[in-house]
């Protein structure tokens, strides 16, 4: 998906992808990724998710990527945040407590920027981007991210051919094959959620899972 596609849906709020409440996979399975109090997580295409808030609340520093402001200020307007901005190359920067907010193009994230990030957490990056851009990103945290850093991975696995993405599906043989070379790989949960998904039922979608995984970068 090119950047306009994404800054006209946050222009129009046609934002069905952004989750009302902290993700639940996201509660269960954290712990699992034993990481230091203090540690920084980075959240790649963020938006104005609720995760940030409840990822600093467990004592980590946040460092989300946004490419669309307005998620950014909604983000800050609707938690009642006041922020200090400032300019860091191709980024502008918003700061807020242990919360840091990079608007610009994730593509543009350097390893100076992340040297200190243990963890990482994806619940909506991957599967909103079309494949070429999947195998992108995947190498992108790979030449970015420090060895050690643990993350969290959320996709959805359905048959792309009964539905055009965003979200796209992600299935475990494309995660293994994006992340296998570089990552210590393991599936913590998968679930068949079809039943309460009325958005994805009306595409006659025979199944959908949601899988976690737990990534290790070697």
């Amino acid at each position: 998906m090119h950047e306009e596609f994404w800054l006209e849906r946050w222009a129009r709020d046609q934002i069905g992808f952004h989750l009302g409440e902290v993700n639940p996979y996201l509660q269960r399975h954290w712990s699992a990724l034993d990481l230091p109090q203090g540690g920084r997580v980075l959240v790649p295409l963020c938006g104005k998710s609720l995760d940030l808030v409840w990822l600093a609340a467990q004592g980590h520093r946040v460092l989300g990527v946004e490419l669309a402001q307005k998620a950014i200020e909604d983000f800050l307007a609707e938690q009642g945040l006041q922020a200090e901005v400032i300019e860091r190359g191709a980024f502008k920067v918003y700061r807020a407590g242990a919360l840091e907010l990079w608007c610009g193009d994730f593509f543009a994230l350097t390893a100076a920027d992340v040297a200190d990030c243990v963890g990482l957490y994806d619940r909506a990056a991957l599967i909103a981007l079309p494949e070429a851009m999947r195998e992108r990103y995947a190498a992108h945290l790979q030449a970015i991210l420090p060895t050690g850093c643990t993350g969290l991975l959320i996709t959805l696995d359905y048959q792309q051919s009964q539905m055009n993405g965003p979200p796209f599906s992600v299935g475990d043989a494309e995660v293994r094959e994006r992340f296998g070379e570089g990552w210590q790989i393991e599936e913590l949960e998968r679930l068949d959620v079809l039943a309460g998904n009325w958005k994805f039922i009306k595409h006659e979608l025979r199944a959908l899972d949601e899988a976690v995984y737990r990534l290790r970068k070697r």
